[in-house]
């Protein structure tokens, strides 16, 4: 039998970086609703329309593939030619196909579809039918990860998760210069530096005295030890509490998008650099709940208020549960609380101006989190004289710290906050 061999091409999509496509759909991907207005729960996935048109302005308005390129995979005379839609149209199926293909969409199964065939029906009549797309694991790792590596270069460091602290501890790590024993200090001597002491300090009052008779001997005295000095890393239980209220995408600004970032780059430094560490996400709106990390992506603002306490009081029962060295709350909101559970479940609602039964409810909480041991930093993306005075007396209550942010520094500061905080000096 004959073979014949021919050059290898490569496939003709392998000059698209999926990954980089992916960043430039991350907005897509992370929406939370603020070109829908109104997004009820319910309502999963994303529709096949929106990734078909993002992925046509990643292509030809976002620089995603150059010139040579799409002649290569449209033809050279695409743009005038008759079906230069349909090609483009194709192109992007295709694209999708490799998206799923590669794990970093999904589609659920169309069952209306197939029970309209099974009936005898037309199943073609689906094909109206506004389809949906899911973003899966894989993508939710990448976005984290991607989102992690932008924030860290914008604060100035060069690797992942290697900072630094203002004060050396006696520890288990050894990173700095070593120091004098003092009574207190972790038993991490310093072999060299101690013997070093020792053998300078035997010559200085004894000259000649550490060589007896061809013997070596050197006398370690108490004022010889040595300690080396490490950073104590300290473990770390985590509530992030995210705001899903209406008001979040409100004003003209989405708020919610950079706030999901966030939670996936906080969830990518923790599981890269400090596993030992526990996050937990809290939704808090007119009640709280607590999600698992992997349905992020696929939360929505609503029309809803906002019932800070209700999440406080999730937050700590969750922490309460965690034997961490420290145990805190990463609060993000961007409005004054606005809801309040009765004893009987019912929601009490006022959205007019500072309501003081919610807020003195909701201060009751942010003492019983301290009584906890239990830190609260919030994390404000508003600057309302009533709210700003709010937040502070949080921030009072729990010896804790108030940020006022913005969408676009958030991720700077709770990066910062959190890694500051995994340091400490232990005597």
């Amino acid at each position: 039998m004959k073979y014949r061999y021919s050059k290898f091409t490569g496939e003709d999509l392998d000059g698209i970086d999926l990954e980089e496509l992916l960043s430039r759909l991350s907005d897509l991907l992370l929406s939370s609703g603020f070109e829908d207005g109104y997004a009820m729960p319910g309502e999963d996935g994303l529709s096949m329309q929106s990734l078909h048109d993002a992925i046509m302005e990643a292509l030809l308005n976002g620089g995603l593939l150059s010139e040579d390129t799409l002649e290569r995979l449209l033809g050279k005379d695409w743009q005038t030619s008759e079906d230069a839609e349909e090609r483009l149209d194709e192109l992007i199926r295709r694209i999708i196909e490799k998206l799923q293909h590669q794990g970093y969409v999904s589609t659920p199964p169309d069952l209306e579809a197939d029970r309209e065939r099974r009936e005898g029906g037309f199943g073609g009549q689906g094909q109206d039918r506004a389809f949906k797309f899911e973003i899966t694991d894989k993508s939710l790792d990448f976005l984290g990860y991607r989102a992690l590596r932008d924030l860290m270069g914008s604060i100035g460091r060069s690797s992942l998760g290697r900072h630094d602290t203002r004060e050396m501890a006696t520890g288990v790590e050894a990173s700095g210069a070593p120091k004098p024993y003092e009574f207190g200090d972790t038993m991490n001597l310093d072999a060299s530096a101690t013997i070093l002491n020792a053998v300078m300090r035997s010559n200085a009052t004894r000259p000649g005295s550490v060589a007896t008779g061809g013997a070596l001997r050197i006398d370690v005295d108490y004022e010889d030890l040595m300690v080396a000095q490490g950073e104590y890393q300290s473990s770390c239980a985590t509530v992030l509490m995210l705001d899903c209220s209406h008001s979040m995408i409100l004003y003209g600004e989405d708020r919610f998008t950079p706030a999901k970032r966030v939670a996936l780059a906080l969830a990518n430094l923790i599981r890269l650099q400090y596993p030992g560490d526990a996050l937990k996400v809290v939704l808090f709106h007119d009640s709280a709940e607590e999600i698992p990390l992997g349905q992020l992506a696929r939360v929505k603002v609503g029309p809803y208020y906002t019932n800070t306490r209700e999440g406080l009081r999730l937050a700590r029962r969750l922490l309460e549960r965690q034997q961490k060295d420290m145990r805190q709350i990463i609060m993000i909101t961007d409005g004054k609380p606005s809801a309040l559970t009765r004893p009987d479940g019912r929601i009490y609602r006022n959205a007019f101006g500072l309501d003081p039964f919610i807020v003195s409810e909701t201060v009751a909480e942010v003492a019983a989190c301290r009584n906890a041991g239990i830190l609260i930093n919030t994390f404000m993306l508003a600057r309302d004289y009533e709210l700003v005075s709010f937040v502070r007396k949080v921030a009072e209550i729990c010896h804790g710290k108030a940020y006022f942010t913005t969408p676009r520094t958030l991720g700077r500061y709770v990066l910062m906050d959190y890694m500051d905080k995994k340091t400490r000096t232990v005597h």
